[in-house]
């Protein structure tokens, strides 16, 4: 059955949006009341779906978002101006007040692409492509201030944008072709 970790901070919400998806059978809700939770739930279960609201206890949804895989996919539900304020365009967001057909097809939805993302298996890589790609990273790291994860998911999304592989891409960050 399927896992998605709800991440709010007030009881009450996590609750309501559990039994709005149980009922719908979009499988098991694992509540969580802050970040660290969510990050030892996220890697210990292999969840591959976190709806939470704009910010938990202990940090925001997306700070949180920038430290879970890449596989992992977000939906923010809060009130619009608190979605406003968010920058990252890979984290879904749900306005509140929410419907439950809206939030059953958001989730339904994420949990499909997290069926997609664990069916890829990535093609093992040469040492020689793992340093070209570990060095644009660094370039992007050093000149833009990105983590780690966050290089790694530019480089990723850049690939997909232009449809070119993500060695390519990385190379093309290297040589300077492409920029921010």
């Amino acid at each position: 059955m399927e896992k998605v970790i709800l991440a709010f901070e007030r009881e009450k919400s996590a609750d309501r949006i559990r039994e709005i998806l149980e009922t719908a059978g979009l499988g098991d809700c694992l509540i969580c009341r802050s970040a660290a939770e969510v990050k030892r739930l996220v890697h210990k279960q292999r969840v591959t779906t976190v709806v939470c609201g704009y910010k938990l206890s202990d940090e925001t949804a997306e700070t949180l978002f920038d430290d879970l895989p890449s596989s992992c996919s977000m939906l923010v539900v809060a009130i619009q101006s608190m979605l406003n304020l968010m920058g990252n365009d890979e984290i879904f967001r749900l306005a509140a007040p929410v419907s439950r057909s809206d939030l059953v097809a958001s989730v339904r939805m994420l949990l499909q692409m997290g069926h997609r993302m664990e069916k890829y298996v990535r093609p093992q890589r040469s040492a020689e492509e793992q340093a070209v790609i570990e060095q644009a990273k660094m370039i992007l790291m050093d000149r833009h201030g990105m983590a780690e994860e966050q290089a790694h998911r530019f480089l990723q999304k850049k690939s997909m944008d232009s449809g070119a592989k993500l060695i390519q891409t990385a190379q093309m960050i290297i040589d300077g072709i492409w920029t921010l």
